[in-house]
């Protein structure tokens, strides 16, 4: 038997071993915009157009879209050119942030965006 390490994950049970990473390929659909939480904290969002795959045959909706928020320094430069009908790569993973507005508790799903690059500007074909 091998010694292993406090808080290491045996082999046999890395299958189990959960993973939040998603990357997107779509047409931005809403500009990048900043935003002041009342927290003081700025944060960046968007929203992509992605072209559903995989099986269509339950939904007629053939898009989905998606808001990303960009909170680190690095991919927020990146996106701060994007213009609506750029078609963009991102990297990041899916959060859920709960926050409080006039009516109550409030949550939102987004994709929190790690990496954030341009495949092709708008009207460049």
């Amino acid at each position: 038997m091998s010694a292993r390490t406090k808080g290491e994950v045996p082999a046999a049970d890395r299958r189990d071993e959960h993973i939040n990473e998603v990357r997107l390929v779509g047409r931005v659909s809403q500009a990048p915009a900043e935003r002041v939480l009342p927290s003081g904290d700025a944060v960046w969002t968007f929203r992509l157009a992605v072209t559903r795959t995989g099986d269509q045959g339950r939904s007629k909706q053939t898009v989905d879209a998606l808001d990303c928020a960009v909170w680190a320094a690095r991919p927020r430069r990146s996106i701060l050119t994007w213009q609506v009908d750029d078609v963009v790569e991102v990297t990041g993973s899916v959060r859920r942030r709960f926050f409080r507005t006039g009516a109550g508790a409030a949550s939102r799903t987004e994709v929190e965006v790690r990496s954030a690059k341009v495949i092709r500007r708008a009207g460049s074909g």
